[in-house]
């Protein structure tokens, strides 16, 4: 019950974007892999149900809890 409650506010955090297996439409994963601009991480959001499962779109996003 609670990780149900905390899932669409959290994100995952991982290195490698190969890493994602099973994204749901509307998850959120981090990817720390440096692929983003300084003071960036790049975010992969599960956007679009299709008939051959989720596909994503990925942005660099600031991060959070950095000053």
């Amino acid at each position: 019950m609670l990780v149900a409650a905390a899932g669409p506010a959290a994100a995952a955090q991982i290195t490698r974007e190969q890493d994602i297996v099973g994204l749901r439409l509307g998850q959120k994963v981090l990817v720390d892999d440096g692929s983003c601009p300084t003071g960036q991480i790049k975010e992969v959001t599960g956007t679009t149900l299709t008939a051959a499962g989720v596909t994503r779109s990925a942005k660099c996003v600031p991060r959070a809890g950095r000053h």
